[in-house]
């Protein structure tokens, strides 16, 4: 019997569209899902399910639809199609998929104003997102064959949406909110006596 591991590049293969789609979704989730155990609060099963409701409505389904569209118009990879795809994945790609994940989730948990986050954290976001990304995109576009880009993408993903997530939570969109939280965190614990 064949292990899922020799089954799925095949499944892949031939449904690519759900199988990166379930596989983005699932890492983005987790991600959430590390955040909250990382904060050390109790796990909120509700928050996770938002975060995977944007990852499949929107987040799963662009990063598919966007990497193949990149692909045709520039095809290839030589250095300079690769480096062209890097540039409008971050100019073009970057601000629709992280206006998106702040306005998603304002509207699933019920906020009066939907792009409040989205202004308050969009530009740190971003900025957050241009020392990570565009070495991801390198590696994607230039090594990852076109049917495993986007569940490459989510699995890349599974770290940003534990920042992003963390950002959308209580952060500001920086990665010195989220080490600080993690610093802080760490030290009190530390501090704390072992209970017996």
């Amino acid at each position: 019997m064949a292990g899922w591991w020799q089954v799925l590049p095949r499944v892949a293969r031939r449904y690519p569209w759900p199988t990166n789609v379930l596989l983005y979704a699932t890492l983005f989730s987790a991600g959430d899902a590390l955040q909250q155990r990382l904060r050390g609060g109790p796990a909120d099963w509700c928050q996770t399910r938002r975060v995977a409701t944007v990852a499949v409505a929107f987040q799963a389904n662009f990063n598919y639809v966007w990497l193949r569209f990149l692909e045709r118009a520039l095809p290839g990879r030589a250095p300079r199609a690769i480096l062209a795809k890097v540039l409008c994945d971050q100019v073009l790609g970057a601000p629709i998929a992280v206006s998106a994940f702040y306005a998603g989730m304002s509207i699933l948990q019920g906020k009066d104003d939907i792009f409040l986050d989205l202004k308050q954290k969009f530009w740190n976001t971003y900025k957050s997102g241009l020392m990570y990304w565009p070495f991801v995109q390198l590696t994607n576009f230039s090594l990852v064959p076109i049917h495993w880009r986007t569940a490459y993408t989510g699995l890349c993903g599974f770290l940003w949406a534990t920042f992003l997530c963390f950002s959308q939570q209580s952060g500001d969109g920086t990665l010195r909110a989220a080490f600080t939280s993690l610093h802080i965190k760490e030290a009190s614990a530390v501090e704390r006596p072992q209970e017996k």
